[in-house]
């Protein structure tokens, strides 16, 4: 092997310097491709529509057993890339060196099982494009890495990219996400689809959600009613959510009257379809589809013991609110418990916790484990 040869999964890769190849997101990839597997029926099709080496494309068709992959990257060294590496794994496919809007919006286009949408920064300018090339049950797979913008460092970005107000505080990341399924959900309903989010994942300098889209205008309001709008108090880091098109949110915080900060659009609903994602790690287990699964189970295993329900609470930020010392977030989620009361850990945050009830049942609790410990 040279030392541009990779081997990542069941596929090889003779890289190119002028080609993004990205070995950090393997996991990533595995998760897409036991994803895939999961869902995928005989003779389902994908359309891998930012390919780049056609890593996902290859693993796709060689691990996931997806028998027709269309290959798409407007980029002309990566389309040859990809095609050269098509033939290094005896794969007989066509990448196409076009934009995702001309291929979605040609006489010739057709209609995918799964669609891949992995673009370098923001996935917003295509996703009314692959949309166009979407059916009935069709599965979304897409990435953002304009992580500064989803999460508000970039506010006046993200109001002109997807129309919201961005969060930029301890929820940021995981806003960024409900902002993400919001704007598509508003495209989403334009071509009469709805959406049932299976898997939001963030981690690292990446969003990426996997939906299924359900066709109809029952489906598409029914989603659209899902959006809303999130407050947010600075002083207490307490929040509050409402959905709908204009909810009715306090502007003064019920739990210390201070003034509060208004966020959104952004979807509420159910981001992580629980069942089905533990359904999908058992069937991992049983069929080895990946087989070195330590970092995968690390992120499907922590989301699927996730409760799932908008926000949550980072106990360092309500210690220091409280001029305390900090308590382990275990410690809190087992009060909690024993008091009755829902609360797990949370993908977001190292020392978040999400739970049923608010933040002074908290603050409550804090104070008996920083008093008794």
């Amino acid at each position: 092997m040279e030392k541009n040869d990779v081997i990542e999964g069941g596929a090889r890769l003779l890289l190119s310097e002028d080609v993004f190849y990205n070995p950090k997101m393997k996991n990533l990839r595995n998760i897409s491709v036991l994803f895939v597997k999961f869902f995928s029926k005989q003779d389902d099709s994908l359309l891998d529509s930012t390919c780049a080496t056609g890593i996902r494309g290859i693993r796709y068709i060689k691990e996931a057993g997806i028998k027709k992959v269309i290959f798409l990257d407007i980029n002309k060294d990566a389309a040859k890339n990809a095609q050269n590496n098509l033939k290094l794994n005896d794969i007989k496919a066509t990448v196409n060196n076009i934009s995702i809007q001309e291929y979605c919006s040609s006489a010739e286009k057709e209609s995918f099982d799964f669609i891949d949408l992995d673009p370098f920064g923001s996935p917003q300018p295509h996703i009314n494009d692959i949309i166009k090339v979407a059916k009935d049950n069709t599965y979304l797979m897409i990435t953002a890495t304009d992580t500064a913008v989803l999460c508000g460092a970039h506010s006046s970005a993200c109001l002109k990219s997807y129309f919201a107000e961005p969060m930029h505080n301890e929820l940021c990341k995981e806003s960024g996400i409900r902002i993400l399924l919001g704007y598509i959900t508003k495209i989403a309903a334009t071509f009469n689809f709805g959406i049932e989010p299976v898997l939001s994942i963030s981690e690292m300098h990446y969003m990426r959600v996997f939906l299924r889209l359900k066709h109809g205008a029952k489906k598409a309001v029914s989603s659209v009613k899902e959006c809303g709008f999130a407050s947010f108090c600075n002083n207490c880091r307490s929040f509050e959510y409402a959905k709908g098109i204009a909810p009715v949110l306090e502007h003064r915080c019920k739990f210390c009257k201070k003034e509060v900060r208004f966020f959104g659009p952004l979807y509420l609903g159910s981001i992580n379809d629980k069942k089905k994602i533990t359904e999908i790690i058992l069937y991992n287990e049983k069929n080895s589809i990946i087989k070195d699964s330590r970092d995968l189970n690390r992120v499907l295993v922590r989301i699927a013991d996730e409760l799932d329900l908008p926000f949550f609470y980072s106990i360092p930020k309500i210690t220091k609110s409280i001029g305390s010392v900090s308590a382990s977030p275990d410690k809190i989620i087992k009060k909690l418990n024993d008091n009755g009361v829902l609360a797990t850990r949370t993908q977001f945050d190292k020392d978040g916790i999400k739970t049923t009830t608010d933040i002074e049942e908290i603050k409550k609790i804090l104070k008996e484990i920083i008093t008794f410990k």
